[in-house]
């Protein structure tokens, strides 16, 4: 599938949409993942899925990465954190829900600026984040 051309300045867009974006991207390259790890059930996917899909996961994925990531992702972060949502979180605490939205409008925001190999490095140590802590469980 061929990416069409946005004509405008993902800096520019609400962080809502950065995250709508991004929650799709990452949910995406977590199905991916856990088929390729041998998960074929559809019940198991879904159930393996919510443990790296929640806002809980999210946002620890994100407290994770907050060191290594760069001034203007950080920038965004802040931005998607603090957006107001016309919703609340189904199943989270605020505070996870809205660092959740924080980390989907990164992954939104570096995919809408053409950063592929950012967003796969970045969705790699969110893997690795969730499999560790589940490890320690």
């Amino acid at each position: 599938m061929q990416k069409e051309e946005l004509s405008r300045d993902p800096n520019m867009l609400n962080p809502l949409v950065l995250a709508f974006l991004g929650d799709a991207t990452y949910a995406h390259c977590v199905r991916y993942h856990l088929i390729a790890k041998g998960l074929v059930k559809p019940h198991q996917l879904h159930k393996a899925a919510n443990r790296y899909v929640s806002a809980r996961a999210q946002a620890a994925i994100l407290h994770a990465l907050l060191p290594s990531l760069s001034e203007e992702e950080q920038a965004v972060v802040r931005r998607g954190r603090n957006a107001k949502s016309g919703s609340c979180a189904k199943n989270a605490d605020i505070i996870d829900y809205r660092h959740a939205t924080a980390f989907e409008a990164l992954i939104g925001y570096l995919y809408l600026c053409g950063r592929e190999e950012r967003v796969a490095e970045l969705v790699q140590q969110a893997f690795a984040i969730v499999e560790g802590a589940s490890e320690h469980e």
